[in-house]
């Protein structure tokens, strides 16, 4: 089996990356010194998630990728262990994620296909291991910000300067829930990753649908608590889009329900749902690079 070069993957330009570095999360968060090697920790810890969900794109969805042994020795030249896969994706060296994520872009690999088969799943995962106390909120944190800055690489939203005072997400709960923690769970790791976050805990329809008529929202996300209000929540969501200022506005919603049973999100008039609040972060970056997408083709024609 010929081993790829180094060389044979794309260049990678590092002013941009060094960007990205800081613009998917808290700038307390990035300033820290052990962020390296919380990095490389996370990468040996969610290993077990991350290594068979690549395994799988590179052998069932891109079959004409570089053979993956190759690509290890390209992009991690120090070991040839499959193990640095992981290194690869979560760890120090973002060139090195960049490179392979661009890798598989080209070869055909579907934006759908890397949030559904990696990105989300490993967010989930995170999130799962900070439940069990096996990570910490930085090390979570980390983690999802990697994320993020793989899937605006390769929907190339990362070069859109003019549209980052856009990263906002309105936050808020279905009409006549009275249960906040959700939301507010999620708002945290939001602004930790970088967004801009109102939140709305009101409760009320008109003032959810008041603040996207007075302000510019990327992204609004809506927790349902129970069954009982999934007409509550359908009517809002219409609404909302009705008056957003965002015409291509992205809506998630989460909750037990939709955890239940994920079709329930079409049947709100949704976009997507998240399991848990890292899950969450990465879900509202892929709504909100289809969402300037649009809006930046809208304006060009």
């Amino acid at each position: 089996m010929g081993q790829v070069a180094r060389s044979a993957f794309p260049a990678i330009d590092r002013q941009s990356l060094h960007r990205l570095e800081t613009h998917f999360i808290a700038s307390e968060i990035y300033r820290r010194d052990d962020v390296a090697a919380r990095q490389v920790k996370l990468a040996r810890l969610i290993s077990n998630r991350v290594i068979p969900q690549l395994l799988r794109i590179h052998a069932d969805v891109v079959p004409d990728a570089p053979p993956i042994e190759d690509v290890i020795k390209a992009l991690a030249p120090s070991s040839s262990d499959i193990t640095d896969l992981a290194d690869i994706i979560l760890g120090s060296d973002l060139e090195a994620a960049v490179a392979y994520i661009v890798v598989l872009r080209d070869r055909g690999l579907s934006m759908e296909t890397l949030f559904v088969e990696l990105l989300e799943p490993t967010a989930r995962h995170l999130g799962e291991m900070w439940d069990r106390d096996e990570c910490d909120f930085i090390d979570v944190t980390l983690g999802v910000a990697r994320l993020q800055k793989l899937l605006a690489i390769f929907n190339n939203t990362h070069e859109f300067a003019a549209w980052d005072r856009r990263r906002t997400v309105l936050m808020a709960m279905t009409p006549g829930d009275q249960h906040s923690f959700g939301v507010t769970m999620v708002e945290r790791f939001l602004v930790a990753a970088g967004w801009e976050v109102h939140t709305e805990l009101s409760g009320t329809v008109e003032d959810i649908v008041s603040a996207v008529t007075e302000g510019w929202f990327a992204v609004a996300g809506l927790t349902l608590a129970s069954d009982g209000m999934i007409d509550s929540l359908k009517a809002t969501i219409t609404k909302l889009r009705k008056h957003s200022q965002n015409r291509d506005i992205g809506i998630m919603v989460g909750g037990p329900s939709f955890t239940a049973n994920p079709a329930l999100v079409s049947v709100v008039g949704a976009d997507a749902t998240a399991p848990n609040a890292p899950a969450a972060v990465v879900t509202a970056q892929k709504l909100f690079d289809l969402s300037i997408t649009a809006s930046r083709a809208e304006h060009t024609r």
